[in-house]
């Protein structure tokens, strides 16, 4: 079952609308559309470590 990318809460499938829906949050997404919030929060994340690395490591010249 996947997990929400704006709440990590449970996503259930709903067959009607063809989509998955949060049942905490209620955002309404595909598969795919998942998936790819999912990536781009990891890409994010990843970015802002980076920079904080090469500000910590331009103080201690």
């Amino acid at each position: 079952m996947p997990r929400c990318p704006e709440c990590g809460g449970e996503m259930k499938y709903n067959r009607e609308l063809r989509l998955y829906v949060c049942v905490s949050c209620g955002v309404m997404m595909t598969l795919d559309e998942i998936f790819e919030e999912w990536d781009r929060k990891r890409e994010e994340e990843k970015d802002i470590k980076e920079e904080y690395l090469d500000w910590w490591l331009s103080r201690k010249k």
